[in-house]
């Protein structure tokens, strides 16, 4: 076997114990990750009342780190050209788990959305690489599948911080659910032990024993040999293409669209992530009932991402996408509303399902809509911009927390921006995708 083309080998692989294991770190990577941006929404309420803030001020303490998932995927992302995926992934579990836990430690805002803000450098950081990961090893017929289980891991963090928030905000104080995000840190000898390092790096830095190593795991049929070559592919040895390729062959509308979409979904997200348990309890319940609605979010949202890939591979992902959109609107306004308990819980369910659930499909329908050379820089550009939206709705909802409004206006506003990504999606061009042809 002279020349051994890696993706190839890669997409066609059958599953087996070397790919459960890349999917078993990245997502428990991902779990950890989900955890150290919930739990600032768990404890907001515990920490108004310890620190003496406004809602509007507790939105920017949310928003710092939010702030630096900006950054943190932007530069973060794109260091492990330079160093290699398996230790850019360290050094963002190193960041999240050490800056969270120091969070704990904070008795002032500005301490304590600074260190937010570290620990967001992390919490973003990871999330492109450990996609990359888990894509790049995936057989390509259930490539989709396992990327969704893996990102289903963001609404397992964001449970587990509730069960925990429930027991340790009541018995020891809020702190103690920062600390706990430190545990991680404990794991990253096992991840450097046994995640494998990027194939088309391992090409670059002439690591070519390695590589075989990886690649007869990978493909148990292979048999190394002391004449394989392995050729970079084209598309890893290219540079990123400029931005304007995605306004190209008819598609300039649609990725503003695109653009709006991944605004509107992620400032849902991020505002109820936020400010759920804080708007429950000013509803009456209880802090321990708060968190469980949380809880439920959470599950709904884990549920949502894994029956909504189900869903898009089975019917066109368009109007899979506008059916979520349009649940989104409906369950997040009648949350507003006095329903009996059992509803409520129902309608938080299909409000997580219908947001953070479909904040994965919308990735993957950008994935589809962009020819391969322009798919990372469409779906990098698309999940930026979105990423203002989820800075903005701590900020925004805190702000209208803060005027007391009654609570189905606050849940109102937040349920907007799910109308105008129905009209959004609707919008695009679906005969311009790359899928299309």
């Amino acid at each position: 076997m002279a020349q051994i083309d890696i993706h190839n080998l890669a997409d066609h692989a059958k599953f087996n114990g070397f790919h459960g294991m890349i999917l078993f770190w990245c997502a428990l990577i991902i779990i950890f990750d989900g955890y150290d941006l919930a739990v600032a929404g768990i404890a907001l309420p515990s920490i108004m009342k310890e620190m003496g803030v406004t809602p509007a001020t507790a939105g920017y303490m949310v928003s710092s780190a939010l702030f630096g998932m900006m950054f943190g995927a932007i530069f973060l992302g794109t260091v492990a050209d330079k160093i290699g995926r398996r230790w850019a992934i360290v050094i963002c579990i190193v960041l999240f788990s050490a800056f969270t836990a120091a969070a704990g430690m904070t008795t002032d805002p500005v301490s304590f959305s600074v260190t937010r803000f570290l620990a967001g450098l992390g919490i973003g950081g990871v999330m492109p690489n450990v996609v990359a990961q888990m894509t790049e090893y995936s057989p390509r017929k259930m490539r989709s599948t396992l990327v969704t289980l893996m990102f289903s891991g963001y609404a397992v963090g964001g449970m587990l911080a509730a069960v925990l928030g429930k027991g340790l905000i009541e018995s020891y104080g809020w702190s103690y659910v920062f600390f706990a995000a430190a545990t991680p840190m404990v794991l990253i000898p096992f991840v450097l032990k046994s995640l494998p390092e990027s194939m088309p790096f391992l090409i670059k830095s002439g690591r070519i024993d390695e590589l075989k190593a990886i690649v007869q795991r990978l493909e148990p049929s292979y048999v190394p040999s002391g004449n394989d070559q392995f050729a970079l592919p084209s598309a890893d040895k290219a540079h990123g293409a400029p931005i304007g390729k995605l306004f190209l062959d008819g598609r300039g509308f649609s990725t503003v669209m695109f653009w709006v979409t991944f605004f509107m979904c992620l400032f849902m997200v991020y505002a109820l992530s936020s400010w759920l348990t804080k708007l429950m309890a000013s509803a009456g319940y209880s802090l321990g009932s708060a968190l469980t609605f949380v809880l439920v979010l959470n599950f709904g949202a884990m549920i949502g991402a894994v029956g909504g890939g189900w869903l898009a591979d089975r019917f066109h992902i368009k109007y899979v996408l506008l059916a979520f959109y349009a649940l989104a609107a409906a369950s997040i306004t009648l949350l507003g509303y006095k329903v009996p308990t059992e509803v409520l819980f129902v309608l938080v369910g299909l409000a997580g399902a219908s947001t953070i659930g479909t904040q994965i499909l919308t990735y993957a329908y950008v994935g589809q809509y962009y020819p391969m050379a322009v798919r990372s820089t469409g779906i990098g550009w698309a999940s930026g911009v979105g990423r203002s939206g989820a800075i903005l709705a701590p900020i925004v909802i805190g702000t209208l927390v803060g005027m007391k409004l009654p609570l189905e206006q606050n849940f109102m506003a937040i349920s907007i921006p799910a109308v105008i990504a129905v009209i959004a999606v609707a919008l695009i061009r679906h005969e311009r995708s790359a899928s299309a042809h």
